[in-house]
C-alpha cells in the first residue's frame, strides 16, 4: 500500500471542549473538572492511550490468520505516566508521557511460544506504537487568520 495521508480537525468549543473529527466520525474530547474542563469526554492524553491499544488490537485481528492464532477475546490495558506540572511550564518538565505500559489480555488456548511471537509482530507492525516510540517529524504548516 503506498504512501497514505490521514487528516484530522480539532475544534476548540466553549471552555477546553475539543469536538475532533476525521472522516465522517466525530468525538468530544476534554479535560476533566479538576484540570479546568467539564468532564464530556476523555482528555487528548488519554486518547492517545486509547489509540494505542486500539490500534494494537486492530493489528492483532488483521494478523491473527496469519500466524494461526485463534482467540475468543482480545484486550488492552494501556497506562501511562505524565507529570502536568510540565503543562502547567515548569521549567526542566516534560509535558508529554515519560513511560506508557500495556498488557494484552488474550482469551486463547495456543502454546505462550507462539503467542510470544504474534505479540512480538503486533508492537513491531502497532503504526500509534511505532509513532510513540519514534520521533516523528511535527511542524506547523501554516496559520490561518479570519482576516486572509
Amino acid at each position: 500500500m503506498p504512501l497514505t495521508t490521514f487528516k484530522a480537525q480539532a475544534h476548540l468549543q466553549q471552555g477546553v471542549q475539543v469536538k475532533a473529527s476525521a472522516r465522517n466520525f466525530e468525538v468530544t474530547i476534554d479535560e476533566p473538572k479538576e484540570l479546568g474542563g467539564t468532564d464530556t469526554g476523555m482528555n487528548p492524553v488519554e486518547a492517545v492511550l486509547c489509540a494505542l491499544g486500539a490500534c494494537q488490537a486492530i493489528v492483532a485481528r488483521t494478523y491473527a490468520g496469519k500466524f494461526g492464532i485463534n482467540f475468543d477475546d482480545f484486550r488492552v490495558e494501556v497506562e501511562g505516566d505524565l507529570d502536568t506540572d510540565g503543562f502547567m511550564g515548569k521549567p526542566g518538565v516534560r509535558p508529554g508521557y515519560s513511560e506508557i505500559r500495556y498488557t494484552f489480555h488474550i482469551d486463547t488456548k495456543e502454546p505462550k511460544e507462539k503467542l510470544e511471537e504474534f505479540v512480538k509482530y503486533i508492537e513491531e507492525h502497532c503504526p500509534v506504537g511505532d509513532s510513540l516510540a519514534n520521533t516523528v517529524s511535527l511542524k506547523l504548516d501554516s496559520i490561518v487568520t479570519g482576516e486572509q
